[in-house]
């Protein structure tokens, strides 16, 4: 049995008033607010039966306002990097703004995370919707957006829905930062990471897919058994892990995976993730500096890693990659699920 309860967060001002919903089973407890459709914190028990809260956040609304790294938030219109902030759908170039070097990412300067959602009740969990108008941010359409958070025993799911009344692209992810140790620890070093792909998406040097999609076997990337986080990342190239690992392929049917097992031995928690989404970002925080979080804690490099369930990035102008358009009369459907255990 989940208890679900709301209260009034804060008022920004000019943004109205934002809400903080709670969803409490016997194993975890999740805080949602309606800022960004952001996932606020997230406790669960260890083996000692100790409960941490193992999701970055900030202790007040000011700081998710201000926020530009996207912690905990849904992202949109488009999750990811789309290459020079560019693409053409139906013959008709649309041009984006560029807020991440050279290419547009996670959906604009004011994107999903930034908009207050409509939040109401509903068995197990909170759903959350938005009207996102046709040209916002650059994108084509009319799009009514839900994400539904629900929570059952020990796992919280994610469903997304959408439907446009033009052509555009779509691709919407959960962007919590996690660290299984609590909000005190300084690394993932000690984390353990097994991802259900063979393959992954090598990236340029500004983070966009080559077009390859190359073998994990004989690699850094070659996650399929568990490894320890720390000493892989001396191996990988540049500041640490941002790329799409492979879970399905175009042509493949729609289904949930097993995508991902995440381990903290010390404490014993254990995050599972499965999905629908063809492709898992798995970060290791490259570009946390040292923000100021929850109790004060310096969130640096490495101090977390994403789980970001979505399309694979720039889908949209690579044509090898599997289809993130949305057509009118078409139904966008994806389900994440995050399962907090013990061993």
């Amino acid at each position: 049995m989940t208890e679900v309860s709301v209260q009034q967060w804060g008022e920004p001002g000019g943004l109205g008033p934002i809400d903080l919903w709670v969803l409490q089973s016997a194993q975890v407890r999740v805080e949602v607010l309606s800022l960004g459709a952001s996932i606020r914190s997230v406790c669960s028990k260890g083996r000692e039966g100790q409960m941490e809260d193992v999701v970055l956040g900030f202790d007040h609304l000011e700081g998710y306002v201000s926020d530009q790294r996207y912690l905990g938030a849904t992202v949109g219109r488009v999750a990811n990097r789309i290459a020079q902030g560019r693409f053409v759908v139906d013959g008709k170039e649309y041009s984006l703004d560029i807020n991440n070097g050279s290419n547009a990412l996670h959906g604009g300067l004011r994107g999903f995370n930034k908009a207050i959602w409509l939040a109401t009740a509903m068995e197990g969990g909170v759903q959350l919707s938005l009207t996102s108008p046709d040209g916002d941010q650059g994108y084509p359409g009319e799009v009514q957006v839900t994400v539904s958070y629900t929570l059952q025993g020990e796992t919280l799911t994610a469903e997304y829905q959408a439907r446009s009344t033009k052509t555009t692209p779509i691709n919407l992810t959960n962007h919590s930062y996690f660290n299984l140790a609590g909000q005190a620890a300084a690394d993932i070093y000690d984390h353990q990471v097994s991802i259900r792909a063979q393959s992954y998406l090598p990236v340029d040097d500004s983070s966009i897919p080559t077009g390859e999609i190359r073998r994990v076997k004989g690699t850094p990337f070659d996650l399929t058994t568990p490894v320890l986080i720390g000493p892989r990342l001396k191996e990988v190239p540049g500041p640490g892990f941002d790329h799409n690992f492979c879970l399905s392929f175009p042509g493949d049917s729609w289904t949930e995976r097993h995508a991902a097992r995440v381990c903290h031995p010390a404490s014993g928690r254990v995050l599972e993730v499965s999905t629908s989404q063809p492709g898992v970002q798995f970060y290791t925080a490259n570009f946390l500096d040292g923000l100021t979080g929850k109790g004060g804690v310096k969130y640096g490099k490495h101090s977390s890693f994403c789980l970001e369930t979505q399309n694979w990035p720039d889908a949209v102008n690579q044509a090898s990659f599997p289809s993130c358009l949305l057509r009118p009369g078409e139904d966008y459907h994806h389900v994440t699920r995050f399962t907090f255990t013990t061993v």
